[in-house]
């Protein structure tokens, strides 16, 4: 395996632990909007914003690690569930119970990052290849 592969890899598992980090520090930052006086949610939405990049950067990595078509796939799906978050705050005011999948989506978006993140440990090194005449 080439360096470049592996570190990619290891960028990979790696930015996947930060990612879930980041979820919930957004959660925490979502329970500061809705306890504060102000109930302001400006924290909760530039952080969003900030650490949705790493979601993009998880997939190249991905790709130049050369990860199962899971692993391609499934940050893919991060991304398109990121995306949807900014959708359904869109749509708080013509579509309320749309929007009201904007906690939903984000438990879905906490569950893949951990799958990704907790899978990304087997792919960091391919397993290992039974030695010649080892039963």
């Amino acid at each position: 395996m080439s360096p470049i592969v592996r570190g990619a890899r290891i960028g990979f598992r790696v930015g996947a632990w930060i990612f879930v980090a980041c979820v919930i520090v957004q959660v925490f930052l979502a329970g500061v909007g809705v306890f504060s006086n102000q109930a302001d949610f400006t924290l909760h939405r530039q952080w969003g914003y900030t650490f949705g990049w790493l979601a993009i950067i998880l997939l190249v990595l991905a790709i130049v690690g050369r990860l199962p078509r899971r692993a391609v796939w499934g940050s893919v799906l991060l991304i398109v569930l990121f995306t949807m978050q900014s959708v359904f705050v869109a749509m708080r005011e013509s579509a309320p119970l749309v929007a009201a999948l904007h906690p939903v989506n984000a438990l879905a978006i906490f569950l893949l990052s951990i799958w990704l993140a907790r899978s990304a440990a087997a792919w960091v090194s391919p397993p290992p290849t039974p030695a010649a005449g080892a039963v």
